[in-house]
């Protein structure tokens, strides 16, 4: 679908740099979630950075997602030419 993540990549301070399968590219931040039943887990930075993507999804191992309407409601967009690995 055209919200379906295309890539996902973990990014210090618990925020996730992610590209979305139709063009737009934003920045997530995770910390608002971390002390919420099963995102309590994410606070181990090894898990965290385990993130991935599952049926155009943005998931951990332990079935730990973001819904996709949350993701786009609350990323903060970056243009073509901002640096996003800071």
């Amino acid at each position: 679908m055209h919200w379906d993540v295309k890539l996902v990549k973990p990014l210090p301070e618990y925020r996730l740099y992610v590209e979305i399968e139709d063009g737009r590219r934003g920045i997530f931040d995770m910390k608002p979630y971390l002390d919420r039943g099963v995102f309590r887990e994410l606070k181990d930075e090894r898990y965290f950075r385990r993130v991935g993507i599952l049926y155009g999804a943005v998931t951990w191992p332990h079935e730990q997602d973001i819904a996709p309407e949350i993701l786009l409601a609350e990323m903060t967009p970056v243009q073509e030419d901002t640096p996003t690995w800071n």
